[in-house]
């Protein structure tokens, strides 16, 4: 999997993680795991082209003393289509954007 990863981050800023995941993504399900969605105008044409599939999403798992950000970028709809693939150059510097956003508001030190 491609992603972007942060590692050894203090166990007394995982709380404070969590609550700005909390404000800043969607909860899943799945313990430990946000969903940002992309901007419609950060579409691929394919995604663009595919308005059933919409939001287009990524992933960020927070675990015990890492946060990663996902470059795959997933259909909230479907598990399987065309219009699911790895990020653009444009996609992964969203990712990266709010991957520095949170680490520079929470003043983390990794």
């Amino acid at each position: 999997m491609r992603q972007y990863h942060l590692d050894e981050i203090s166990r007394k800023d995982i709380p404070r993680l969590r609550e700005y995941l909390q404000e800043h993504a969607l909860a899943s399900n799945l313990d430990g795991i946000w969903w940002v969605d992309l901007p419609e105008d950060l579409l691929s044409p394919e995604q663009f082209a595919h308005p059933d599939c919409r939001p287009f999403r990524f992933a960020v798992e927070l675990g015990d003393d890492f946060v990663r950000f996902e470059f795959l970028i997933r259909s909230q709809q479907t598990m399987r289509c065309a219009c699911i693939g790895y990020a653009t150059r444009q996609q992964r510097e969203f990712i990266l954007a709010f991957a520095d956003r949170l680490v520079e508001d929470l003043e983390l030190q990794t």
